[in-house]
């Protein structure tokens, strides 16, 4: 049996072409929340990050201070060597940490660095 990571993502991690251009093949997630982090905007200038998601803003977020905001995403499950291929889509704007989520799975997350 695989060993499995449960990843969350508020942002292109749920699109079609980054998940095919990271992992290979489409990924099943389930709604899910992160509590006290709030969403914003930074301008992505890396030219393959470009290329797979086609945005040049993509969400971010950074610890709100407000237990009652709340950041809605998909909860996924997925290898260790997909988790190594989120890595290195990630800029330098991002740093992968561990949270609890509003399900209370624990789950990575992209958060501003």
């Amino acid at each position: 049996m695989t060993d499995t990571v449960l990843l969350f993502s508020y942002g292109t991690l749920q699109l079609a072409s980054v998940q095919q251009a990271q992992f290979g093949r489409l990924l099943e997630g389930r709604p899910d929340a992160l509590p006290g982090y709030a969403r914003s905007l930074v301008e992505i200038t890396d030219p393959q990050v470009l290329a797979s998601s086609g945005e040049r803003f993509h969400p971010i977020v950074a610890p709100s201070g407000n237990p009652d905001d709340a950041v809605e995403g998909q909860v996924f499950e997925i290898t260790p060597a997909e988790l190594a291929a989120a890595d290195a889509y990630e800029v330098d704007d991002y740093v992968r940490v561990e949270v609890a989520l509003r399900s209370g799975a624990m789950a990575w997350v992209y958060v501003q660095a």
